[in-house]
């Protein structure tokens, strides 16, 4: 499977969003090359964009985090990321591959983050499952732990 289509991306609070693709393709995404709604929901993540977020979302998504840590509906879901994603220093996101099966993608990345000056890495699946109107109804994330 040819990964290099997927974008390497780069988010620090209030700086634009830097984004690393093959040596066929350069720039901004647009939501034609985006494809599915996960991807425009991870990109929408990493752009900080609340609102291109929730409308890849069902009114009543669950999350599900890998310690138990659950967020529903999707006001209370979106605003947590508000909160979240600009107090992350140094983070970054590597799309692996996207692998979607009728009303289920999963999602196999890469979250890159500073604490206390430390480099952490933390490979990720995410399983999204898909209401009938294809939005994100369900968003279950799981942490590879490395040794």
């Amino acid at each position: 499977m040819d990964r290099s289509s997927y974008p390497t991306v780069t988010a620090e609070p209030s700086v634009d969003v830097n984004v690393s693709w093959s040596d066929t393709t350069k720039g901004r995404i647009t939501e034609v090359e985006m494809g599915s709604v996960v991807e425009r929901y991870l990109r929408a993540l990493v752009d900080h964009d609340w609102v291109a977020l929730a409308e890849c979302m069902a009114d009543d998504v669950v999350r599900v985090g890998p310690f138990g840590d659950t967020y529903t509906p999707k006001g209370p879901y979106v605003t947590f990321l508000e909160e979240l994603m600009p107090s992350l220093e140094g983070y970054s996101m590597k799309v692996d591959r996207i692998v979607e099966a009728g009303s289920v993608v999963v999602a196999e990345l890469t979250e890159t983050l500073e604490i206390g000056g430390k480099v952490h890495v933390t490979p990720e699946a995410l399983v999204f499952d898909l209401d009938a109107d294809g939005r994100i109804a369900k968003v279950d994330i799981f942490i590879k732990r490395l040794a």
